[in-house]
């Protein structure tokens, strides 16, 4: 239990491939959740989201519809983000976690957690022991960090990435 939410109770659902054209109601709540934080991901047009969902190792979401979303990518991906290039310069194999939102309205209450640990329960089950991220360190985000330290996330290293200041965590799964 959680914050007084059962995270058992949460189930993260893996979004289906192609879900814009199976559920393009929930693609779009997505886009729009991810474009209202793009300050700490990126800006994206719907062909850009739809390109991010298709070559994604994982992209799931937990909680309310539409409240939440997570994207990740492994070694194989085909992804050109200078971040994920970082880690596959110096790992054979990981999973990298591209961008993780919560929609303030939801936060604290374990969305973020249980969708962190259904990744880590699938990353295990394919064969991983290494996950990935990046958390700006300029601009800032407190939260973030804090919240990756908690999961058991250690810095691996930190760049100067589209024009912020980043930190490289990486997590090694039992």
């Amino acid at each position: 239990e959680y914050m007084g939410t059962s995270l058992s109770l949460m189930n993260p659902e893996r979004l289906p491939p192609g879900i814009e054209s199976s559920d393009a109601e929930l693609a779009s709540a997505l886009l729009e959740l991810n474009n209202a934080h793009a300050i700490e991901l990126s800006l994206l047009s719907g062909d850009e989201f739809r390109e991010l969902l298709a070559g994604a190792w994982l992209a799931s979401t937990a909680g309310a519809r539409g409240a939440s979303l997570l994207v990740a990518f492994d070694e194989s991906g085909r992804y050109t983000s200078p971040n994920f290039l970082w880690f596959r310069e110096r790992y054979p194999r990981f999973v990298y976690i591209d961008r993780v939102v919560v929609a303030a309205e939801h936060r604290k209450a374990g969305i973020a957690r249980a969708l962190y640990e259904d990744l880590f329960v699938r990353a295990r089950e394919a064969g991983h022991t290494l996950v990935c991220c990046e958390v700006n360190a300029d601009p800032p985000n407190p939260g973030s960090a804090r919240f990756h330290e908690r999961l058991g996330f250690v810095e691996a290293g930190a760049a100067h990435a589209k024009g912020k200041l980043v930190r490289y965590l990486v997590k090694a799964l039992e």
